[in-house]
């Protein structure tokens, strides 16, 4: 990629995102409290909308107040929700594993929805990252539940739409408009289901406004912003296979901070996932480099 410079760093822009969600997982079991799934993906979406909404002052107009609300259902409403039920029924590596055939999701949707060609080379890439997930992740001892295994195919399915439809349906606006709508829909969404199936949340303690704070202000304003400038620059699937980083950056969190050991295993389980990923770039590269404006509609809606 280094004939591609611009490319380059609009990849590695995008890959901060996945790399920020792989906290995620730390931040929650460290400082959130526990039971409250629907309530604290509420939290992490909504003020951060309604705080970035607050900045750009501008609102979805005709057809986006109903793409904005799919595509917020898409990205974060339905998608958090069925990565919370996978998480609680399945082991994390189950789960993280399940999860991890969502590139190949948004290889055949962005066949189907954008004509992209299926490209071997990121086919087989995908598979390699999956597998490098399965050993960086999976223990011996992993059990399977059918229900979060649905639950876990059904949240990679609904992220890979959105990602697909966040660039057939790139609106005339900033990157940091188009999320501040998604994440205001996908919050609002969100609030009748957290009050209808959970109970209040408890007085937050400190830690508690720490770690939504982080998850709201730079696991989803910030990372999502840059998710969604990428999309407008760079290939849907070459997107979504930085997606592997989040395990990657999961599993380091824990032997960094929590002292965790990493098994020889774990380690090819490495080396695996970040060939996949550079693999998919090479494979998903442009033949020449690419603009962002050259990438946006030619007029609102197209």
């Amino acid at each position: 990629m280094k004939n591609h410079p611009t490319y380059a760093a609009d990849v590695l822009l995008t890959a901060l995102a996945p790399a920020v969600w792989g906290s995620t997982y730390y931040v929650t079991t460290a400082f959130l409290p526990h039971g409250y799934p629907l309530t604290v993906a509420m939290l992490r979406a909504l003020p951060a909308g309604l705080l970035l909404l607050a900045v750009v002052r501008q609102l979805p107009q005709g057809i986006w107040w109903l793409r904005t609300f799919v595509l917020g259902a898409l990205n974060f409403s339905f998608f958090w929700a069925m990565l919370f039920v996978s998480a609680y029924r399945l082991p994390g590596g189950v789960a993280a594993t399940v999860g991890a055939i969502q590139p190949l999701i948004v290889i055949a949707l962005s066949r189907l929805v954008l004509d992209r060609p299926i490209r071997g080379a990121a086919v087989v890439a995908g598979l390699v990252g999956m597998a490098g997930v399965a050993l960086l992740v999976l223990t011996p001892n992993a059990a399977l539940d059918p229900v979060g295994v649905v639950a876990g195919l059904a949240g990679a399915a609904s992220m890979a739409c959105g990602t697909v439809l966040s660039r057939r349906w790139m609106p005339p606006v900033s990157s940091l408009t188009f999320t501040a709508w998604q994440l205001t829909a996908g919050g609002l969404l969100l609030v009748p289901v957290a009050l209808m199936l959970e109970p209040a949340l408890p007085a937050p303690t400190v830690a508690n406004v720490l770690g939504i704070a982080w998850l709201g202000l730079i696991g989803a304003a910030l990372t999502y912003m840059l998710w969604f400038r990428g999309l407008s620059r760079i290939e849907p699937s070459a997107a979504a296979s930085l997606g592997f980083l989040s395990p990657v950056v999961a599993t380091l969190l824990g032997w960094l901070v929590l002292g965790q050991s990493l098994t020889p295993a774990q380690l090819c389980g490495f080396a695996m996932v970040l060939a996949s990923v550079w693999f998919s770039q090479r494979a998903m590269m442009p033949a020449r480099p690419v603009s962002g404006a050259s990438l946006m509609p030619t007029r609102p809606g197209a």
